[in-house]
C-alpha cells in the first residue's frame, strides 16, 4: 500500500501533472489521503482548480494521441481549406469536449455519441452547422444530419487517423479498436505488403482491401479493424463529411464512398449512425476501456492481468451514474490498482 505521501504524489500528478501542493501535503500530513471521505474531498477540490486541464490535456495527447496531429500535413491541392486557425478549432473542440465530460459527469458513452459537440465559428462552418458565432467553444445541440456526436467523429481524432492526402479503414480502424474499443490488434505479419490506396481515384479501398483480405493470416484482424475502419469513411482527411472520395484528378467527384459493412459477430450497418447504436448496444465496453486508460495514466503502468477485476470493480461503483467521467475518475482513485505500488 502506498503511504500518505506517495498517494499525495499520484494525485498530483494524475490530476495536476505537478508535485503536491499545500493542501494535499497538509493532508497527507493529517493522514486523511489513506480514507475514502478525505481522499475523495481532495479529488474533487482539484478537480474544480484550473491546474485540472493537466488532466485533460494529458488524456488529449496520451489517450487520443493529438499530439501528433502536426504530423502529416493535408496535401494543399485537395484540402485547400485546412489552415492553422481550424486545426486550433480542432484541438479546442476535443479539450472542450472532454472538461465537459468531466465537469458535469457526463457518460463515458458520450466518447462514441453524443447530442451535443463543442464548437466555435471556424469549426462549425467545416462541420457546415449553421448558427454559430464566435472564437469561444460553447455546447451546440446537434442534430443527425450533421454527421456528429462522440469523440470518434472529432475532426482532431479524424485528422491524427489518416495521412495528408487520403484516409485508411486500417489506421482508423486499429486507432478506435485499441483506443476506444478496448481491443487489441497485433501487428502485421512481416510478409504482408502494405496497401498503397490509388490516389488517382481508379481502384477504391474497399477493392483493395478485399484483395488483401484474402490472405488468411490477414483476415483474422481484418474482421475487427475494418468495421469501425470504413464507418468512418464518411469523414476525410481533415474531418470534413464527405460522400464522395477528393482526388487529384477529379478534386472533389471521385469515386463514392461504402461506408457499409458488419461488425465482427455480422451485425450489418449502413454508416457511422448505424455503427455507433451497435457499438452503444454494450456501453460498459466503452467504460471498461475509459477506465483503463485512465488506470494507466495515474499510474504510469499498464494494467496487469491480476489488476482487471479491479477495473471490473470500478465499472460496478461507476454504474449508477450512468458510467459518469467523473465518477470513473473517484473510482479509480479508490481502487487498489492506484491505492497499491
Amino acid at each position: 500500500p502506498l503511504d500518505e505521501y506517495a498517494i499525495a504524489a499520484r494525485l498530483s500528478y494524475f490530476l495536476w501533472t505537478t508535485t503536491p501542493g499545500e493542501a494535499l501535503m497538509q493532508a497527507a500530513k493529517a493522514g486523511k489521503l489513506s480514507k475514502a471521505r478525505g481522499r475523495r474531498r481532495q479529488v474533487e477540490r482539484m478537480l474544480k482548480d484550473p491546474r485540472a486541464t493537466a488532466l485533460i490535456d494529458s488524456l488529449a495527447t496520451q489517450w487520443l494521441n493529438l499530439r501528433e496531429i502536426d504530423f502529416t500535413a493535408p496535401d494543399t491541392r485537395l484540402y485547400p481549406e485546412f489552415d492553422e486557425t481550424l486545426k486550433h478549432a480542432m484541438l479546442g473542440e476535443t479539450r472542450a469536449f472532454l472538461e465537459k465530460l468531466i465537469g458535469e459527469n457526463l457518460s463515458a458513452t458520450n466518447i462514441i455519441d453524443s447530442d451535443f459537440a463543442m464548437l466555435n465559428s471556424r469549426l462549425a462552418r467545416h462541420y457546415k452547422i449553421p448558427g454559430v458565432h464566435g472564437e469561444a467553444m460553447r455546447a451546440v445541440p446537434l442534430k443527425p444530419e450533421y454527421h456528429r456526436g462522440g469523440i470518434i467523429t472529432h475532426a482532431s481524432v479524424l485528422k491524427v487517423t489518416a495521412d495528408g492526402t487520403v484516409t485508411s479503414p486500417v489506421l482508423r480502424g486499429v486507432w478506435i479498436n485499441e483506443n476506444i474499443l478496448g481491443v487489441k490488434i497485433p501487428p502485421p505479419p512481416d510478409n504482408v505488403p502494405a496497401i498503397e490506396p490509388d490516389i488517382r481515384g481508379a481502384t477504391t479501398i474497399r477493392e483493395l482491401l478485399g484483395k488483401h483480405r484474402e490472405d488468411a493470416s490477414c483476415a483474422a484482424c481484418h474482421i475487427k479493424i475494418d468495421p469501425p475502419g470504413f464507418a468512418l469513411e464518411n469523414y476525410d482527411v481533415i474531418g470534413g463529411w464527405r460522400t464522395r472520395y477528393r482526388t487529384v484528378r477529379t478534386k472533389t467527384n471521385g469515386p463514392k464512398v461504402e461506408p457499409g459493412y458488419a461488425m465482427p459477430d455480422g451485425r450489418e450497418f449502413d454508416g457511422i449512425g448505424q455503427f455507433k447504436e451497435l457499438v452503444l448496444q454494450d456501453p460498459r465496453q466503452i467504460a471498461r476501456n475509459f477506465a483503463t486508460k485512465l488506470a494507466t495514466l495515474s499510474t504510469g503502468a499498464p494494467i496487469s492481468f491480476a489488476g482487471r477485476a479491479a477495473i471490473e470493480d470500478i465499472l460496478t461503483q461507476a454504474q449508477p451514474s450512468g458510467y459518469g467521467v467523473r465518477s470513473l475518475i473517484h473510482a479509480v482513485i479508490a481502487s487498489p490498482v492506484f491505492l497499491n505500488k
